[in-house]
């Protein structure tokens, strides 16, 4: 499994412990829902920046969403 294709898991994992959407995840971390998408699905390289938004808002360290 790639870097991306574990951010992807990992996010998800995440926020459905957090029992959220996507959408409301995106809402949360101030993204587009669609960028939430994209990313669940490996499509797209976030910015180490946006790594660490989605992991302060998830409540995890950035390390956790790419071990």
């Amino acid at each position: 499994m790639d870097i991306r294709q574990r951010l992807a898991a990992n996010l998800r994992k995440f926020r459905l412990e957090k029992g959220w959407s996507q959408e409301e995840f995106a809402h949360q971390a101030d993204i587009h829902r669609t960028y939430i998408s994209d990313l669940e699905r490996a499509a797209r390289n976030p910015s180490i920046d946006i790594i660490e938004r989605l992991a302060k808002t998830l409540g995890v360290r950035a390390g956790q969403l790419v071990d």
